[in-house]
């Protein structure tokens, strides 16, 4: 394997998952797991399943595991592994993270977020709106769904306190330019607040270097288990006063959010996921992405349009299966107008749709490359139907929900 080529034959070959003829459009439904994260998670299991601090081996190599997984977690974020909390979900740790916040927050003072961020780094802030009186306020798009830094800029004032926004989004695709974000959040004295679940597969994040003060991940959006993963500055970290139980690990200070035992076996899959990612190397996971990305010319800003690099390969390739219709797949035009349906329908009070879209979107850009039997997206049903058929209409191939 090249510094720049994909092999994608050896890396289809490390996924029992993909051995069989079904492409997996479901981005935001998370990656699937090579072999060697599903046997790490078996084996300890297996051999070493035990809590920490007691003097027996199987705990012994239990919290040898817990540290080896917040050194893992350090070096695929640019960070200390002492800054870095493991959770049931991002979604969760970042409720507890805007709960120690919370604790410093008053009436009036002002969070921002974007219009391309996922709820998951939204209603944390909405909920504090609702309890303590803090002020919510949205970052525009453009037409084009890039974000619009004159509206974020325009908006920061001597009250904002964060500027929570998204590294990519899983709706459209739109990976803003962070350091222009950062830099704009802290010569306002804010917080810049990343969400970084979609971009995670993509390419290599850096804390360090793009400065946020708070990084919010899941594993399993680059092929781990279904866990979180969060980030903080380690003075930052330390002034706050989480939510926690008395007899909780004050130090290492990330340790301090990371509430009651960790999951083991999911820690196990996690190191494993950060070891195949780094027997590919990033260099090429990043050429092959870009291959379905495009620059939009707005200050370096580009969009990252699917789920994954192995999304293009998750096929093999053949005719389509039994049923489907032979009309070819439509151009961009088609594609331009659903991205127009999605900018008007994204923020709309319908969970349902909005979710819909989430799932549905990002999987347009390369499913005329792709050919299988069946096409999955991770559609709840309201709206299913529908999408199913303009899914059908769009690619000439059936769709799997």
């Amino acid at each position: 394997m090249s510094a720049t080529l994909l092999d994608t034959t050896a890396v289809r070959a490390r996924f029992t998952a993909l051995q069989r003829r079904l492409a997996f459009f479901d981005g935001p439904g998370g990656t699937q797991c090579p072999d060697e994260v599903i046997d790490a998670i078996a084996e300890y299991l297996r051999h070493d399943n035990a809590n920490v601090g007691g003097p027996f081996p199987t705990s012994r190599r239990s919290s040898a595991l817990v540290d080896l997984a917040h050194e893992k977690a350090g070096s695929f974020l640019g960070c200390s592994g002492d800054e870095v909390a493991f959770g049931q979900s991002m979604t969760s740790l970042n409720f507890l993270l805007t709960r120690a916040l919370a604790r410093e927050l008053q009436a009036g003072d002002e969070v921002l977020v974007t219009k391309l961020d996922h709820d998951g780094n939204v209603a944390p802030w909405l909920a504090l709106q609702e309890d303590l009186g803090i002020v919510v306020r949205r970052i525009d798009v453009h037409e084009d769904l890039s974000l619009d830094y004159d509206s974020l800029a325009s908006q920061l004032n001597d009250r904002t306190r964060v500027v929570a926004f998204t590294v990519a989004a899983n709706s459209v695709g739109t990976a803003p330019d962070v350091r222009r974000i950062v830099d704009l959040a802290h010569g306002a004295g804010a917080l810049a607040w990343a969400d970084a679940v979609h971009y995670g597969p993509h390419g290599p994040i850096d804390v360090a270097a793009w400065d946020v003060d708070v990084l919010l991940c899941s594993p399993y959006k680059f092929y781990g288990p279904h866990m979180g993963m969060a980030y903080g500055k380690q003075d930052l970290l330390a002034s706050w006063r989480p939510y926690k139980v008395r007899p909780a690990a004050n130090d290492p200070v990330g340790h301090r959010y990371e509430l009651g035992t960790c999951q083991h076996e999911l820690l196990a899959g996690f190191v494993a996921a950060v070891d195949y990612i780094d027997s590919i190397g990033w260099e090429p996971i990043v050429v092959t992405t870009d291959r379905f990305g495009s620059g939009d010319g707005r200050s370096g800003e580009r969009v990252v349009r699917t789920g994954e690099f192995l999304r293009r390969s998750s096929a093999p390739r053949g005719r389509a299966g039994r049923g489907a219709e032979s009309r070819p797949a439509r151009g961009g035009g088609l594609r331009r107008g659903f991205l127009r349906f999605v900018e008007k329908w994204l923020l709309v009070p319908d969970k349902h749709v909005r979710w819909t879209l989430m799932a549905f979107a990002p999987a347009l850009g390369i499913l005329k490359s792709a050919e299988a039997d069946a096409i999955y997206t991770s559609s709840p049903p309201v709206s299913a139907h529908v999408l199913g058929r303009l899914l059908k209409r769009l690619t000439g191939r059936p769709w799997t929900r």
